[in-house]
């Protein structure tokens, strides 16, 4: 713990040895006599535990991340809480059957699809899934935003011939997550996912990625997320909390299975 602490620059060195000074002489553990000279927070001890363990997680102003971005700055939250158990349920229902991809869908604009895919493919990595996280929102992509990701070159740029899979980012504050953007905007972005090219990069992806998660558009703006979620083959449905009609993801959820998509269930969010 220790040598975490001094690679975080949560304690000098001069404090690490009057750490260890006190930790010898009242034989107590090394986090707790660190607390005990006002060196370091409870925070900082989680942190650093979390990271033995190989459970990253973020402080607080820590990185340019999305404040919606839950699962880095609250892992121990009531809503990351309910996030697991979703993550738990698609392990057993789809991931377990040797499926890889899974598309993130919702009715309409503002219903948080975004954000939970950002904080779903998050807890994901935590498990220890080499995890993808796909902005295939050609029309309004945010995934670039929330994990503050430079770079114009994404999906569409992929799909158009015009970049190759080394515009995939690795996001280093969790090792085992990397984000694809959407990329420079088309004018065609029902057409380019429609793209046979869409299978054979889809196909590419679930052999590197253990989870792909595809962040698509609303429903509601064209048949985008059908064509997504036809390749990924399943659909995890997304609804607004007092706002999603419950006859729209019905109607949602019978034209992706009439596309090819198996919808794997449905959650309520109130991101």
């Amino acid at each position: 713990m220790g040598a975490m602490l001094l690679d975080s620059g949560k304690l000098s060195a001069e404090n690490a040895e009057r750490v260890l000074r006190m930790q010898k002489e009242l034989g107590i553990r090394f986090g707790e006599a660190a607390q005990r000279l006002g060196l370091v927070t409870e925070a900082d001890i989680q942190q650093v535990l979390a990271r033995q363990f190989e459970y990253p997680y973020l402080q607080r102003g820590e990185a340019n991340f999305s404040p919606n971005l839950v699962a880095a700055f609250e892992p121990f939250s009531p809503q990351v809480e309910a996030l697991r158990a979703v993550r738990s349920q698609l392990m057993l229902r789809w991931f377990a059957r040797g499926r890889r991809a899974l598309a993130i869908a919702g009715v309409g604009e503002g219903d948080g699809v975004s954000q939970f895919a950002a904080n779903l493919a998050v807890v994901f990595s935590q498990l220890g899934e080499q995890t993808l996280l796909v902005d295939a929102n050609l029309r309004h992509p945010c995934q670039h935003e929330i994990f503050d990701l430079k770079g114009r070159q994404g999906l569409s740029d992929l799909l158009a011939g015009r970049a190759d899979l080394d515009v995939v980012q690795r996001i280093p504050s969790f090792v085992d997550l990397s984000v694809l953007p959407a990329g420079t905007l088309p004018p065609n972005p029902q057409e380019l996912l429609a793209r046979a090219s869409f299978r054979a990069l889809n196909t590419q992806l679930e052999s590197r990625y253990d989870v792909v998660l595809y962040d698509v558009p609303p429903f509601s703006k064209g048949v985008d997320a059908l064509a997504v979620a036809s390749r990924a083959g399943g659909v995890l449905l997304v609804a607004r909390k007092d706002r999603t009609r419950i006859s729209s993801v019905s109607r949602m959820a019978e034209q992706m299975a009439q596309a090819g998509a198996e919808v794997i269930g449905s959650v309520v969010v109130d991101f």
